[in-house]
């Protein structure tokens, strides 16, 4: 269960003056949902992650995991929380395996546990073919299957997703969106922010808008959309934000992924 009550995050500006980058947002995520995180660049979705996932104190508001504050225990919170993005680092000289069997000693995983859970999650990700070579000759899905099992190693019950699925191809694309619906059927509260907005429809029931760093709209899709009288989330989202649906003339399709909110 994720728990997020009017998080706020302000930054300084060299000026002097200071930018508020999330604004007394709050929402809640139960387990086995897959909640959905939407909103332009810059509109504060990754800072949000970041303070709810631990590594970055808010300002004000709180965020409870399973019931533990995330700023009063931060070490041990992060142990129920799987965090990746489109930008998780790997050790590129190491091998999937030497990076999986690394993180599970950090875990504290016993090495009989460790070995049946990176097991599991190769079978589970199609990660044998290229469990043993090094991280830095992998491709961009290899190396995302490889994150995701990283961030899995622990079994954790929070997954947080920050754009898992950029830059990936069709057939990654599908196993990653494939496993993140085994993962919310499995129990687990997922937090996901992307900018592809079929992948939201796909996966999410729920979502929560957030534009220039505040929470403006929240809930079941089909409600958004009987909200703004709209049939596709792409044109809800620009009447929710107040954008125009052409550039140039020419139709915006944030659906299809290119040039969409992140």
């Amino acid at each position: 269960m994720i728990e997020v009550e009017g998080l706020t995050k302000v930054f300084p500006n060299p000026d002097g003056t200071e930018k508020v980058a999330v604004d007394h947002v709050s929402f809640a995520v139960r387990p086995g949902e897959i909640y959905g995180l939407l909103g332009p660049n810059g509109a504060g979705k990754t800072t949000t992650l970041r303070m709810v996932s631990g590594l970055l104190r808010p300002t004000a508001g709180r965020v409870r995991i399973h019931g533990e504050d995330v700023t009063d225990r931060p070490e041990a919170v992060k142990r129920h929380i799987g965090y990746l993005t489109a930008n998780t680092g790997l050790y590129a000289r190491l091998s999937p395996r030497e990076v999986l069997e690394y993180f599970a000693t950090l875990y504290g995983l016993s090495p009989e546990a460790a070995r049946q859970r990176i097991a599991q999650l190769v079978d589970w990700l199609g990660m044998r073919d290229f469990l043993r070579l090094r991280c830095g000759a992998l491709s961009t899905g290899q190396k995302q299957r490889t994150s995701i099992a990283r961030a899995l190693i622990a079994d954790p019950p929070v997954l947080i997703l920050d754009e898992p699925t950029l830059g990936l191809d069709v057939l990654s694309n599908r196993l990653i969106l494939d496993f993140i619906r085994v993962q919310a059927a499995a129990g687990k509260a997922v937090l996901l922010s992307t900018h592809a907005l079929d992948e939201i429809e796909k996966l999410c029931r729920r979502v929560g808008l957030i534009h220039n760093g505040r929470l403006i709209a929240e809930g079941e899709l089909a409600e958004l959309k009987r909200q703004t009288g709209r049939e596709r989330l792409s044109e809800a989202f620009l009447d929710l934000v107040g954008a125009t649906q052409t550039t140039l003339g020419a139709p915006l399709d944030y659906a299809a992924g290119a040039g969409g909110p992140a």
